[in-house]
């Protein structure tokens, strides 16, 4: 371990974490799919927005945190993982009370999704819209007796795309902080290091200095 190692390491910076992006934007989505699609005295609504909420603010928590705990990291960002996995829950269950079709891991319009990096609620919006007007289905076009998908189906089925790709962000984040927590231990460990390392220069420099005995 080297001597100028810090007591408080890098920490902060989760805007630009894929993870958070994503999870922003699945929220921006989540609060106006419930606006338009769920009556906001049903529980359900509040439920969704704030799992959707709690997914975004606990990977900034984590991601501030982990300044001086890797255990609160951790810790938060699986708290992150879960209520996004509630969500992902909701979504589905939203479709099958609604007599609506989850779309299959094959479906083409997922990954239309995926390769269009959509930033924006709005951008989402867009592209929802375009499959509804062209109506496109699981196998590139709908037959004559086919009929197009509504727009609740298209929402929900994109924020359900949109939280794989986060929930994936999010286990790949989670192993790479368990083996940082690990290797490098935490805030206790880090402290030892540091405390360790100044006593050995303080002891390295009265060594070298010169006498001055007359």
């Amino acid at each position: 371990m080297t001597a100028d190692e810090s007591l408080i390491s890098k920490h902060g910076g989760y805007r630009k974490l894929k993870s958070f992006q994503v999870a922003q934007l699945v929220f921006d989505i989540t609060v106006r799919f419930c606006n338009r699609y769920i009556e906001k005295r049903n529980r359900t609504h509040d439920q969704m927005v704030q799992a959707a909420r709690s997914g975004v603010q606990n990977i900034a928590e984590g991601s501030q945190a982990s300044g001086t705990s890797k255990r609160t990291e951790l810790k938060l960002t699986n708290v992150a993982r879960a209520s996004l996995e509630e969500l992902r829950l909701d979504y589905e269950d939203y479709l099958r009370q609604n007599g609506l079709n989850l779309w299959d891991r094959k479906d083409p319009r997922r990954q239309a999704l995926i390769d269009r990096r959509c930033a924006t609620a709005d951008e989402v919006a867009a592209w929802v819209k375009e499959v509804h007007n062209t109506g496109q289905s699981g196998q590139g076009g709908p037959s004559r007796q086919e009929k197009s998908a509504t727009y609740s189906e298209i929402v929900a089925n994109a924020a359900l795309v949109l939280l794989a790709v986060a929930c994936s962000l999010l286990d790949r984040q989670l192993a790479a902080q368990a083996r940082s927590f690990e290797t490098e231990g935490g805030f206790t460990e880090r402290l030892y290091r540091v405390r360790t390392a100044k006593r050995s220069l303080s002891t390295k420099s009265t060594k070298s200095t010169p006498s001055t005995k007359d």
